[in-house]
């Protein structure tokens, strides 16, 4: 078996239930590596509340744009 094989054998069922359902999970993955990324920016903060804070506000949808109003 091939290593693409293993592969397609390995996600089958979730290749199946997006081809089912239509529904993936891009965007939660998204968020979370949103929030990686803004808490390594954040890890100089010596106050653990802020670094919260500043991760809350790069995940909200206003900070993202989607909020604006025009």
């Amino acid at each position: 078996m091939s290593p693409a094989q293993r592969v397609l054998a390995r996600y089958r069922p979730q290749i199946l239930v997006f081809i089912r359902t239509g529904i993936t999970n891009a965007g939660s993955e998204g968020t979370n590596r949103l929030i990686k990324t803004v808490a390594r920016d954040a890890y100089g903060f010596r106050n653990p509340a802020n670094r919260q804070l500043r991760t809350r506000c790069a995940t909200s949808l206003r900070h993202r744009g989607h909020l604006n109003p025009r």
